[in-house]
């Protein structure tokens, strides 16, 4: 049925409805059949442009950030260089970068694995050689009998937990051990996004789009033929140079323009609005990055610092976890280089700090991206820069004998 019809006194004639014989005139006004908009069949959440893109931005966010392996110190803690840091940070496996690597994990976490990620270490002479994401289709997991542990299926392959590397996203209440991601909660919301894809599609492409209707007072056979029917429209409404007026009988034709429904009468652009604010609040990114709503600095930097750096947590710990035997050693992403900083907020924050001694010229000259010069290692303070070593040696604390040599 379509979304209106108007017959008056009609009948069905060759499949088409027309006027009777000698009957009232009759205005047709046809649309869509329901089987034109309608959204059938399976699609998964990799395959919804909303889902893939807000997953893959946070993906390509961890992905982007150094992995640093620090030490536990007595001031503070220290990043540490040595063969296993450059190892990860570098080339974790053999035939990707760092970054798709690290892609690849998040991305079965979030999308594919369903909130699971997993990735075989293969080593040699005991040091570790390649790391391999494994395909989520190769993976299933199975509680062990006692229900105390469970075991990782790879390609008919038994391992245990403490074999492979296993990130969680998401763990489910049943299986704790186990991440569900999110498949349930969006699958309505990624439903209502395909069929408000589909619906504008079946808009934009139909070929029921009457502009102008024009009523004629004429028999059902005449109407029903469609040589007449052309022959009528070329008599009496076809002009021959564009903007040329029609020539009708008066009491024989009557025209009429009509408006069918558009996509703002139907409110679609209202709904998917809202479906995409849903599938941002349940991945967790801000609406902005799939197009609702403005940039804010402020919400990036929040996301950063919160949505994202969980994420990142989860893969520090199952990497310090069962990659590193030294109980002061740990891996450590740097979160602050997604941060939304511009060079001159940048130059105020690390040049303040600069210039009360607690850190180098030099370090602050790295944070805008340029190379080290001579004589900025040292930490300096007050107007003068003097060394910090130096500092009771001002001409100022001399003069007026507060300095050492007073």
């Amino acid at each position: 049925m379509g979304i209106f019809d108007y017959f008056t006194n009609t009948n069905e004639v060759g499949g088409v409805r027309a006027a009777a014989k000698g009957k009232s005139p009759i205005a047709i006004w046809m649309s869509d059949t329901e089987d034109d908009i309608k959204c059938a069949g399976y699609t998964s959440l990799a395959d919804n442009p909303e889902v893939y893109i807000a997953c893959r931005r946070i993906a390509m966010l961890i992905s982007s950030m150094p992995i640093m392996l620090m030490e536990n110190g007595d001031s503070g803690d220290i990043r540490i260089h040595n063969e296993l840091s450059r190892k990860l940070d570098i080339d974790p496996n053999n035939n990707m970068t760092r970054r798709t690597f690290m892609e690849a994990i998040v991305m079965n976490m979030l999308l594919h694995g369903k909130g699971n990620a997993v990735v075989q270490v293969k080593t040699r002479r005991g040091y570790i050689d390649n790391m391999v994401p494994v395909p989520a289709q190769k993976v299933t997991f199975n509680q062990t009998a006692d229900g105390r542990s469970y075991v990782i299926y790879i390609d008919g392959k038994t391992f245990k937990p403490n074999e492979v590397l296993h990130f969680v996203d998401n763990p489910d209440r049943f299986y704790p051990w186990k991440g569900k991601g999110i498949t349930v909660l969006l699958k309505d919301v990624a439903n209502n996004l395909k069929q408000a894809a589909a619906t504008k599609k079946g808009f934009m492409s139909s070929k029921w789009k009457p502009s102008v209707i024009v009523k004629v007072d004429s028999l059902t056979n005449e109407l029903s033929d469609p040589e007449k029917r052309k022959q009528l429209m070329a008599e009496y409404v076809e002009a021959q140079e564009v903007g040329e007026p029609w020539l009708i009988p008066a009491d024989q034709f009557d025209v009429t323009t009509v408006k069918p429904l558009s996509l703002a009468d139907l409110a679609i652009a209202d709904g998917v609005e809202i479906d995409k604010r849903t599938v941002a609040m349940i991945i967790g990114v801000p609406p902005f990055l799939l197009g609702v709503g403005d940039y804010d600095k402020e919400a990036w930097n929040n996301w950063i610092a919160s949505w994202v750096r969980i994420i990142a947590q989860e893969i520090e710990q199952e990497l310090t976890k069962k990659l590193i035997l030294n109980p002061k050693w740990y891996w450590k992403f740097n979160i602050l280089s997604l941060m939304d900083w511009d060079i001159k907020t940048i130059a105020d924050v690390f040049g303040g700090l600069s210039d009360k001694g607690f850190i180098t010229g030099n370090e602050v000259r790295d944070r805008i991206g340029m190379s080290p010069l001579e004589g900025l290692d040292e930490l300096r303070i007050l107007e003068n820069y003097i060394p910090m070593g130096m500092i009771g040696q001002q001409g100022k604390l001399v003069q007026t004998g507060g300095g050492e040599d007073a």
